[in-house]
């Protein structure tokens, strides 16, 4: 029998390739949600019997309700949220308006029955790194942007609720993650997309701020394995690669395998929301992947291939 998952941020870039995945293994009936603040609908699988869309916005209890009581499913992605760093600074008070978001999808998931809710949390829950690289057992909690405290106050959420209420839980802390699905919004579909046109590519400060970047494969295999053979129960796992570039460094290499003209620009550094470092402890994640991460090359190279951006 098909067991029943509700995606929530199905149109965007993870959620979407989630829900690709999931209903096209002919193991799972999915249900995807988005309200397209940041989604789009070009992403979503075709409707078909293993995949359901309704447009629908998770911080609306009303909305969400009648979702989650007619379907009764056995599994929630809660990936839906305001993101990209200028858009969550630009709209702090909507930002904070998805904690109503994760109590609605916690309410609903321990009253029908939800076998375990899948939270996307983010790298931004550790603010400003006091340790490298960043381990899950340590959060700081010394960010004061809205976005990380919400993702924060989600986590904790999920906590309680296990604790409160035996409803089991995986956090997921992603770190950027990229791939075909990706908005412009973010560094490595923008950058890709400037040096496709061959416009020039402009970076905050001097560009020295280093990230880590996650093909969007190795983010839905591990999230597979977790799913399927009960990994990461009532824990927090890092999802994305170890691999340190600079953005300067990122801009210069996607140039290079673009053979692209575009040439690199300065702005004044963001005054805030743009940490120095990120770089995960991913000790967990390679535990269950069990092969080796895709590289920074092969990833950009088959985004290209792919790209719906």
């Amino acid at each position: 029998m098909m067991r029943k998952v509700l995606i929530t941020g199905a149109a965007g870039n993870i959620g979407s390739a989630l829900a690709h995945k999931l209903s096209s293994s002919g193991k799972y009936r999915v249900t995807g949600v988005d309200n397209f603040l940041t989604g789009s609908a070009h992403k979503l699988p075709a409707l078909s019997s293993s995949f359901h869309f309704i447009k629908a916005d998770v911080n609306n209890f009303n909305d969400i309700s009648s979702i989650m009581t007619a379907h009764q499913f056995d599994y929630v992605f809660h990936y839906a949220a305001v993101v990209g760093v200028q858009r969550t600074l630009d709209n702090p008070i909507k930002v904070l308006e998805d904690i109503q978001g994760i109590k609605n999808i916690l309410d609903l998931s321990k009253n029908t029955g939800v076998k375990r809710v899948f939270y996307s949390s983010s790298s931004e829950v550790y603010g400003e790194p006091v340790e490298f690289p960043q381990n899950e057992a340590t959060t700081p909690l010394n960010s004061r942007l809205p976005y990380a405290v919400v993702k924060n106050v989600g986590e904790s959420f999920l906590r309680s609720y296990q604790k409160e209420y035996g409803l089991p839980y995986t956090i997921f802390r992603f770190f950027n993650t990229y791939g075909p699905r990706q908005s412009e919004d973010f560094v490595v579909a923008k950058f890709l997309k400037l040096a496709l046109d061959n416009k020039p590519i402009t970076l905050y400060g001097e560009g020295k701020q280093t990230r880590t970047f996650c093909f969007i494969e190795d983010n839905l295999e591990t999230t597979w394995s977790c799913l399927e053979n009960n990994h990461c129960v009532n824990d927090v796992m890092n999802l994305g690669n170890d691999n340190e570039i600079s953005i300067k460094e990122l801009a210069e290499k996607i140039i290079s395998i673009t053979n692209s003209k575009s040439t690199i620009t300065h702005l004044p550094a963001l005054a805030e929301g743009d940490m120095t470092r990120r770089k995960p402890d991913i000790a967990k994640m390679k535990a269950i992947i069990n092969r080796p991460l895709t590289t920074l090359e092969e990833g950009i190279r088959l985004t290209i291939q792919q790209r719906m951006f």
